[in-house]
């Protein structure tokens, strides 16, 4: 048995084990933070030339760098104008507002994007734009793409090698659309199945979480102190979400977390120790809260601990208006959350605003100009790391615009392995239990033909609903007739 009552046991003995901390205040010297040494080997050369670049950069061309628009908000022509370090495409967002998006569109306006970022003729330093997508369990915004079974069954597998290369492979298939980085892995530790988000933790325990954070961060970015590290068929990972979302009292969503600081250790940044260690180069703060106050705008968490304690040398990058959430903060405006320690601010819609905002604040004294280099420097090194300045536009790039990547059959056998391993619960040893292999068994209900049910959420569109079967060309149903021994009807 993999998964049953002791589990759920030990589910509400963590919610016992928390619910007496909540009167406890957080205290800034109640957990033993190790010392983390990333595999990734610094390079004193790029980081003299990220420094020429800062060097040569105004203000304004500063605060772009650091700012994140979606895609269905911002043209290349923006790009270009106000120098954006990123761009992203949010749940359901796709080339042209259209979900049957081709491989071939997803690649050209990545190179629109990236045109318009390496476009100088105005002055102004060239600085390539990075792209950002959810391919939370495969590239799964990209219509025919591979779809493998969501953290939660992958970590009922106990399969680490499994999710390095399903890591691999869709690194491969991101690599096709010419997009540089992937919001995952989701190294939330799920402590209360009440969490609408339950199914994107790989596991209640904290050492399964842990020991697949670190393989699926390879997997994507390839070996650390390695030729393969963000190489040809690699993208950047991020661990995600900063720290504590999986445990948040009576399991709401973006709410309090309430573990005592070693708890918070122990439990909750277990996954980021081993993300950390194998190079992750992107960090997402978390929505909710640690004992009140907002990850987005926690200088303790943000900066003390991991870029300081933890030692991490990559960029803090924010959730989906996230900063807007901080007391005082609008979507349009958040000095604290810059303070505090992010570096790139993911502001959909509201980015023209939140960068003439901030531009303000730094020449107001609001916010240390010194504090803005350090987080242009993070952006510009990951950058260099990931080749972007030496590569060329996307569709140059190995792999690009290779649509038979896209859904390989190679890459749905990994997705169906993962299923079946995800799916064994008993073994019938000794034909203990009723069930014999030729008994005739009806499926019924929508569920048993409805792809999209099937797999969830983060599939084309952000809640998987709004499709048909037609959305998943390629995509095996269980058909609730014709695979049971029993005709189909009509």
């Amino acid at each position: 048995m993999k998964r049953g009552w002791g589990s759920t046991f030990t589910v509400l003995l963590s919610l016992t084990t928390l619910a007496g901390c909540a009167g406890e205040p957080p205290s800034s010297s109640g957990a033993d933070w190790p010392a983390i040494e990333s595999n990734v080997e610094l390079d004193p050369t790029l980081n003299a030339h990220i420094t020429s670049l800062v060097s040569r950069m105004t203000l304004e061309q500063k605060v772009g760098q650091m700012v994140q628009a979606e895609i269905q908000h911002v043209t290349p022509e923006d790009v270009r104008r106000y120098r954006l370090g990123s761009v992203l495409n949010g749940g359901g967002s796709f080339p042209n507002a259209d979900k049957a998006a081709s491989v071939a569109d997803w690649l050209s306006l990545a190179d629109a994007f990236y045109d318009a970022s390496m476009d100088t003729s105005e002055g102004g330093v060239a600085i390539p734009v990075i792209w950002g997508t959810d391919a939370v369990h495969g590239h799964n915004n990209v219509r025919g793409a591979t779809i493998f079974p969501h953290n939660i069954g992958l970590g009922a597998t106990r399969n680490p090698d499994l999710i390095q290369r399903i890591g691999e492979l869709t690194a491969l298939e991101i690599a096709a659309t010419g997009i540089d980085w992937n919001f995952a892995p989701t190294l939330a530790v799920v402590r209360d199945d009440r969490w609408g988000r339950t199914y994107e933790g790989y596991s209640e325990d904290p050492q399964i979480v842990r020991e697949y954070a670190g393989r699926m961060v390879t997997g994507l970015q390839g070996s650390a102190s390695s030729s393969e590290l963000l190489g040809a068929g690699r993208v950047i990972a991020t661990a995600k979400h900063y720290l504590g979302d999986g445990g948040t009292d009576g399991g709401v969503d973006q709410g309090d977390n309430l573990s005592s600081e070693q708890q918070l250790l122990e439990i909750h940044a277990q996954g980021y120790l081993a993300a950390l260690e194998a190079g992750v180069q992107t960090v997402m703060a978390s929505y909710n809260s640690w004992h009140g106050e907002k990850l987005h705008g926690h200088h303790y968490l943000l900066t003390d601990i991991l870029k300081g304690r933890l030692g991490f040398v990559g960029f803090v990058i924010g959730d989906y208006n996230g900063h807007g959430q901080v007391p005082g903060c609008s979507n349009e405006s958040c000095p604290q959350t810059i303070r505090a320690g992010v570096d790139m601010i993911m502001v959909p819609e509201d980015w023209q605003a939140f960068i003439e905002n901030t531009v303000r604040q730094v020449r107001a004294g609001e916010l240390d100009e010194g504090r803005i280099d350090d987080a242009v420097r993070r952006i510009l090194r990951v950058k260099a790391l990931a080749g972007m300045f030496t590569k060329g536009r996307p569709s140059s790039r190995p792999f690009a615009g290779e649509t038979s990547l896209v859904g390989a059959e190679e890459h749905r056998r990994v997705a169906r392995q993962g299923v079946r391993e995800s799916l064994v619960l008993l073994k019938n040893a000794g034909g203990i239990l009723p069930l014999a292999r030729d008994l005739h068994v009806l499926v019924a209900g929508s569920s048993a033909h409805e792809i999209s049910r099937q797999t969830g959420g983060w599939s084309v569109t952000w809640q998987g609903t709004g499709l048909t079967n037609d959305d998943f060309p390629g995509a095996t149903e269980i058909h609730p007739f014709a695979r049971f021994g029993y005709p189909t009807p009509g």
